[in-house]
């Protein structure tokens, strides 16, 4: 059995859900997301992927992609109800985004949510090592560090949870509250995006568990946990290579040509999901338009929202509304062969994204809220000319780094409204000043940037960020 120094571990396996005749997989590239993030990394970095291969029954047996060992874990049609639609996707992804949507509790979910967890240390044991470096992302997967400790107390374990980490007051809601801290101080190096989520944890672990703590540190026995800031990113130059291809810069002329070369090009890009404000933002558009302050023949909407957890009854009625909101405003202000909306719910390969990047005036970007969001980075990368706008939310994680964004509080109609109009009236200096800033910002701290901040805490010996800095 295959052994490797570095294993990342995460719910899904890269790869996309078909294998090929020929036994060849590809890597899954969505816009933005872990995948996205690590893939650069791995590329360089021969390691193991422990993870879930898409669908139930007996795990398959895959083979390696770019160096990367594919190392499966079965899900039963009961554990994806329970664990990953259940506790992982309607308890703690609702409750972690400031619970826009009601978290449900059952404890059917919770002994899934255990057995599964439990299913992948036992795989990350027997794929590591001895002394070997684990990543564990999300929080799909809260219990694995502590799990996997006493297992194989011998390995250096690292826990990062992309999405935010909720105050306090919204934790203590949870049933199991204490278990989930448990599990995640089993690390030796907990990661957030931003610093207050660090701080929300360090708060917790003093008043769930007693533990003595600081934003920096937690003490748990006769070890030492550091927690921190960890803000993920991405190949900032692969994107700006890519945005520059001659090809994908005729495809974006061929893009706005199709929709009807206007003024200006408004693009929007989200799984299709509550926390990313894709109501909100199509409510504040309709008033632009019923004002009369965006008119559709000079401005259009390009809406791209990919379907996300479909079984789960949430997102059915959320695609069932958006879906409705899309329509009258289209009944209601589109001409014949002029939509106010172009609304599209299938993937893209990343040259069509950049593409599509290439194409927008107007990057908006306004979730409830977001652990990151590195759409928002990849649009930022994408403008090679150094134009373009991008609307952010102040409640995206990456509103803390690309502060020249134009900032808007998604929850606030009028301010939502406004800043879209202060994008898209800008002129070429102030847009050109606050583009090149941020893309220099994203050149400095870009995905091997993070890597080897965060892999320079974890790894104690430096031996893989060694070999991440000699193939940078």
């Amino acid at each position: 059995m295959r052994q490797s120094s570095l294993v990342v571990v995460a719910n899904r396996l890269p790869i996309d859900d078909s294998v090929a005749p020929d036994g060849a997989c590809e890597w899954r590239r969505s816009p933005g997301g872990l995948v996205s993030a690590l893939h650069p990394l791995l590329r360089q970095t021969p390691a193991t992927w422990v993870g879930w291969a898409g669908g139930t029954g007996p795990a398959p047996v895959l083979p390696d992609v770019d160096g990367v060992h594919m190392r499966t874990v079965p899900l039963s049609a009961d554990d994806l109800r329970d664990h990953y639609e259940g506790f992982a996707n309607a308890t703690l992804w609702p409750l972690y985004h400031d619970a826009v949507e009601q978290p449900e509790y059952h404890r059917r979910w919770w002994e899934a949510y255990q057995r599964v967890n439990q299913r992948f240390a036992e795989a990350t044991a027997e794929a590591a090592d001895p002394g070997a470096v684990v990543w564990v992302q999300d929080y799909h997967l809260q219990l694995v560090p502590g799990l996997l400790r006493e297992l194989r107390p011998d390995l250096r374990i690292g826990f990062f949870l992309h999405v935010p980490f909720p105050p306090p007051e919204l934790f203590m809601q949870l049933p199991r509250r204490a278990e989930l801290l448990r599990g995640m101080l089993g690390a030796d190096l907990i990661g957030f995006q931003r610093a207050q989520a660090a701080h929300n944890f360090a708060q917790l672990a003093t008043k769930v568990l007693g533990l003595p703590a600081t934003d920096r540190r937690i003490g748990v026995q006769d070890r030492v946990v550091r927690i921190g800031a960890y803000p993920v990113s991405i190949d900032t130059a692969e994107m700006a290579a890519l945005a520059a291809r001659p090809d994908v810069t005729a495809r974006a002329r061929r893009l706005r040509h199709d929709l009807g070369d206007p003024e200006r090009v408004v693009l929007s890009l989200d799984r299709m999901d509550y926390t990313k404000g894709i109501e909100q933002r199509l409510k504040a558009y309709s008033e632009l338009l019923a004002s009369g302050d965006v008119k559709v023949r000079d401005t259009v909407l390009v809406q791209v929202a990919m379907p996300s957890r479909e079984r789960v009854g949430q997102y059915q009625i959320l695609r069932d509304r958006i879906e409705r909101e899309v329509g009258r405003i289209n009944g209601e202000f589109g001409r014949v062969g002029e939509p106010a909306i172009h609304y599209l719910t299938q993937p893209f390969d990343r040259a069509e994204l950049a593409a599509l990047y290439r194409v927008a005036d107007v990057m908006a970007v306004t979730p409830l809220r977001d652990g990151m969001n590195l759409v928002a980075k990849e649009y930022v990368a994408a403008r090679v000319d150094d134009t373009g706008a991008l609307l952010l939310s102040e409640f995206a994680g990456a509103a803390a780094e690309l502060d020249r964004a134009y900032l808007v509080n998604p929850h606030d109609l009028e301010g939502l409204k406004q800043g879209l109009l202060s994008a898209l009236r800008a002129g070429p200096t102030d847009l050109g000043d606050r583009m090149r800033a941020m893309r220099h910002h994203l050149h400095r701290h870009d995905i091997r940037a993070w890597a080897r901040s965060y892999l320079s805490a974890l790894d104690d010996t430096g031996s893989l960020l060694t070999r991440l800095s000699s193939s940078g």
